[in-house]
């Protein structure tokens, strides 16, 4: 995985096309990229590791090309296992997304019949190909046998030189095609192919379609059935983000948060009261979401509890599927995501919907496929996330939670009340200051291999989140703790000098989080206290203004640009971090 891009049609410079459209989804994260291009007698090739931000593509005129960014699951990060991979003639290329679950078995038979240059399991398909096409048959029908054989979650491109087409074909990752006036296009996100039009193709799951300068035939895979094509007319605009006056777009959007938030109080107000008349109605209501949104969707479990005094129940998407035999057609299951395209999410959701659940999107992605999977859906309003790691997609889904809530109990003029002073405290933590205060603490902690983290009530799953974004920007070993629990295990992690950061707001947790901040200084922990008043027990003090409920924003924010400040001091590029993929389509 992570980002595809393919082009055929009347323009003769298919491989800079390619090119500025992978380019397009850099945001995705990637550890290396490719792209082939048929110049008519042959393909030319040019593979890297690392950033594709600054290349140049020199191929010779072309109406046909194919790339991919690729993030690493079979085999490392090498020019060898990038993408595209070829058959042994090198008359077929292929791009793949997903995971093919059966690979080694398939690999041990190609062994002997075919010279396996790469340790990907892309290369063994289109191996698979080249002996469908052997066997006389059409490039299409080679493709959609081979893809039959394959088990998992796959989305693969296949480019073949003697027909001039790409052919393409999808179990789980999102593939988009641009219906142009003499070109096609092929992408994993609609905003790369905006630019060349706005009719659009969302492929459907088991979806295979084949693509030439002036003809688009759609199949089911499993069948070979011919399908109805349907096209969309995108209305949406896509704004190009710029840095303006940030060095790197994880801080730009760091300080977008305020006008996220501001918008939400100022436009969320009836898509909130439709869904908290939903979420009264419905028998079972479930939050679900990976990584950032999961915890997300904890914390909307204390909003709903303490708010609405409401239960609402909660699931990390890859485990939702182990707690399905709940989902009945009164149920309602919420989906929190940035991307709108993280498999586990999709998986859970599409599950859901044919066992006859309401489908609710809480989303910053339009047209992304738990959008449209959707019989209900919230859009975030944060603009692109083009930094890899997630900032104001977080802060504006727990404010729309924090909203809803309210809505829940019939309290939404209160809810605005709230997150305007979360807004408030949130522009104290970003000014000046504070982070002259944060930059201070990320100096003295950025030797440290290890970071804790502890809150309770809401502040449990803003330490989750908080020690996510310090792992995943700066690498230093991060974990957060329900600080009720230090004394089940967690303290024995604490020596001299550990640095242990204590979410400790003025609410009902007060005095008891302070508590357990004097059993950790007292085995020799560095105590960090965030909290609105200082407390003798802190040994460095940042302040974060009360906001009632909504204090886990402004808490998160100071843990977003500690992160950042800790990846700038370590030399770390805090826009693409390795390993790391924006949308995650593998599960």
């Amino acid at each position: 995985m992570c980002g595809i891009f393919g082009y055929v049609g009347k323009r003769e410079n298919a491989g800079e096309i390619v090119l500025a459209g992978l380019k397009q989804l850099e945001y995705r994260g990637y550890d290396s990229w490719g792209i082939a291009s048929f110049n008519g007698r042959n393909l030319e090739v040019k593979k890297e590791v690392g950033k594709i931000g600054q290349a140049k593509a020199l191929f010779s005129q072309s109406n046909l090309a194919l790339g991919q960014t690729r993030w690493a699951t079979h085999g490392g990060v090498t020019r060898v296992n990038a993408h595209p991979h070829f058959d042994c003639q090198k008359s077929l290329a292929i791009v793949h997304n997903g995971i093919v679950e059966n690979y080694q078995a398939l690999r041990r038979g190609f062994k002997m019949r075919h010279r396996l240059r790469s340790q990907t399991d892309t290369e063994i398909i289109v191996h698979l190909i080249e002996e469908f096409r052997q066997r006389d048959f059409s490039f299409r029908e080679a493709v959609r046998r081979a893809f039959t054989k394959l088990e998992g979650l796959n989305a693969l491109v296949v480019l073949d030189t003697a027909s001039g087409s790409l052919v393409a074909v999808k179990s789980g990752s999102p593939l988009v095609i641009g219906v142009g006036q003499g070109e096609n296009l092929i992408a994993s996100d609609a905003l790369a192919v905006l630019d060349y039009t706005k009719r659009v193709i969302f492929l459907a799951d088991n979806d295979l379609i084949d693509l030439s300068q002036n003809e688009l035939n759609l199949s089911d895979v499993q069948t070979g059935r011919s399908k109805t094509i349907k096209t969309t007319q995108v209305t949406w605009k896509v704004e190009k983000e710029s840095l303006g006056r940030f060095s790197h777009y994880l801080l730009k959007e760091i300080y977008d948060q305020p006008q996220t938030i501001e918008r939400i109080i100022q436009q969320s107000g009836p898509e909130v009261a439709y869904l908290g008349r939903l979420i009264s109605k419905s028998f079972g209501t479930y939050l679900i979401g990976c990584g950032t949104a999961s915890y997300v969707c904890l914390a909307g479990t204390y909003l709903f509890s303490k708010i609405a005094h409401h239960h609402v129940n909660f699931s990390v998407g890859s485990e939702f599927n182990y707690l399905e035999d709940f989902i009945t057609t009164k149920s309602l299951v919420i989906g929190v995501s940035q991307s709108g395209e993280t498999a586990d999410i999709i998986e859970s959701i599409s599950k859901a919907k044919k066992k006859g659940a309401r489908i609710v999107a809480i989303v910053n992605v339009v047209g992304s496929t738990l959008d449209r999977l959707s019989n209900y859906k919230i859009l975030v309003g944060a603009g692109q996330e083009t930094a890899v790691i997630s900032t104001k997609a977080f802060t504006g889904q727990v404010a729309i939670l924090i909203y809803l809530a309210y809505s829940l109990s019939n309290q939404g003029s209160q809810g605005r009340d709230v997150l305007r002073g979360a807004l408030a405290s949130l522009k104290f933590v970003l000014n000046k200051k504070s982070q002259a205060k944060i930059k201070l603490l990320a100096i003295k902690i950025s030797r440290r291999e290890h970071v804790y983290l502890v809150g309770r009530g809401l502040s449990y799953p803003a330490a989750l989140e908080a020690a996510l974004k310090i792992k995943e920007a700066s690498y230093i070993h991060a974990e957060g703790f329900a600080a009720g629990e230090l004394k089940h295990g967690v303290i024995a992690l604490i020596e001299k000098g550990t640095p242990v950061i204590v979410l400790a707001p003025s609410d009902e947790t007060y005095g008891a989080t302070i508590a357990g901040a004097m059993e950790l200084k007292a085995r020799g922990a560095f105590v960090i206290g965030l909290a609105d008043q200082n407390n003798e027990v802190f040994d460095f003090f940042i302040r974060v203004p009360k906001a009632g409920v909504a204090t886990i924003i402004p808490n998160v924010a100071v843990a977003q640009t500690l992160a950042y400040h800790l990846t700038i001091i370590k030399k770390l590029d805090p826009d693409k971090p390795r390993n790391l993929a924006k949308s995650v389509t593998v599960k």
